[in-house]
Parts: C-alpha cells; structure tokens; sequence
C-alpha cells in the first residue's frame, strides 16, 4: 500500500487538485455520472491527514463550482427544455423533472436547496427551472446558498473521515468516499419515497374531487317526470 499511498498524497498534494475539485464540482451540476461528492469528500479526507489541499480552500471552490453548475444547468433547460435529450426521457429521470415542476410551483427555496444534495434531482430541479422560465433573480442567490451548504456538508464528511484515520489518509479517503456514498443514496431513495407519496395523495385528493364533483351533479339533475 505504500506506493500507491504516496502517489494518492503527492496526486492530491499538487496544486492543480484544485482545479480538477472545481471543474468536477461544475459538471456535475449538468451531468451525473461526474461523482463530485466522492472527490470533494476524498480531497478533504486526505487534505485533513497530511495538510494538503486546504479544507477551507475545498470548501469555497466547492461552493462556486456547485453554483456554477447549477445555473448552467439552468440555462441548459432554458435553451432546449428538459425532453431533448435520451438521458431525460429515462422514466426515473421523467418522473423526477414532473416532481422538480410541481416542487418548484409549491415551495421554490426549499426545493432548489434541498435537491442540490440529490444529484439527478439537483439536475432535474435546476433545468425545470429554466424550462419554466423561474424567475432567475430569484435563482442565482439561492444556488449560492444551497452551494455553500453542500460544500460545508460534503467536506465536513471528509474532515471527519480523514481525522478517524489521522495517520493513514488512503484509509480517511476510503472511508469518507463511503460515508458520502451511504449518505447521498440514503438521501435519494427518501427523497423518492417522499415524491411518490406526495403523488399518491394528490392523486387521492384529486379523485376526491372529481368523485365530489360527479355526486353534486347527479344530485342537481332534475328527477325525469313521471
């Protein structure tokens, strides 16, 4: 393990890790398969262990990345929509842009700040965003905010990994990639649970009505003569 520690330390120790955290943390704001959290995680992880890179500069790259991402994800919706593509016409992904509509006309700040720690969500949410024209003075503030929350959230995981195993930093980024792993599909299969029970109430809700509608009507249909 030796070798492969020393490289691990002197890849993550030179400077240019920065750059790669904050072009991994921007594409991730459009596209999913870019694992951002687990090098945010592993960088803090192993940057807590032997001092490189800073944890606070991960943190403020972290933040602008995630907020960069997010508002060119929104001007990707509001350009060619959110049915363009192959990727967004998968049922999951579908169903996860009419819950990022629905959520955005109810409850926008707690929507776009909650869905920046789900990332098909975060897409989802930020492109419906775009596409529905949401007012983007609105937008921009609160991609900031759910950016730098993220990034206290994801490198405060790596900072705790990385101190359990204070003299063996491979072993902190294993662990922090795994802690940021557990946490964000345990985050993604709530937020599914949540989404599809809101639907089913609404779904009860709006057969309610029609069924109360139906019954005032036949009720105020005149008996036929005799």
């Amino acid at each position: 393990m030796e070798p492969l520690t020393d490289f691990l330390i002197s890849a993550v120790s030179s400077p240019w890790v920065y750059l790669v955290i904050f072009v991994a943390v921007v594409v991730d704001g459009f596209f999913p398969p870019v694992p951002s959290e687990i090098v945010v995680t592993v960088a803090a992880a192993i940057g807590v262990s032997t001092g490189a890179p800073n944890p606070i500069v991960i943190v403020a790259l972290a933040a602008l990345g995630a907020a960069v991402g997010d508002n060119i994800a929104y001007y990707m919706g509001r350009s060619i929509g959110t049915q363009r593509t192959a990727w967004s016409r998968r049922p999951r992904v579908v169903a996860a842009f009419a819950a990022a509509e629905r959520g955005l006309a109810r409850r926008a700040a707690s929507m776009l700040l909650v869905a920046r720690y789900i990332p098909v969500g975060r897409i989802a949410v930020n492109m419906t965003a775009g596409a529905t024209r949401f007012s983007y003075r609105r937008f921009w503030p609160l991609t900031l905010v759910a950016g730098a929350c993220w990034a206290v959230y994801t490198v405060l995981i790596g900072v705790i990994a990385g101190s359990w195993a204070a003299d063996q930093p491979v072993l902190g980024a294993v662990i922090g990639a795994a802690i940021a792993l557990v946490v964000g599909i345990a985050i993604d299969r709530i937020s599914a649970l949540v989404s599809r029970r809101r639907a089913a109430a609404a779904d009860a809700a709006r057969q309610a009505r029609l069924g109360y509608q139906t019954g005032v009507t036949r009720t105020a249909l005149p008996e036929p003569a005799a």
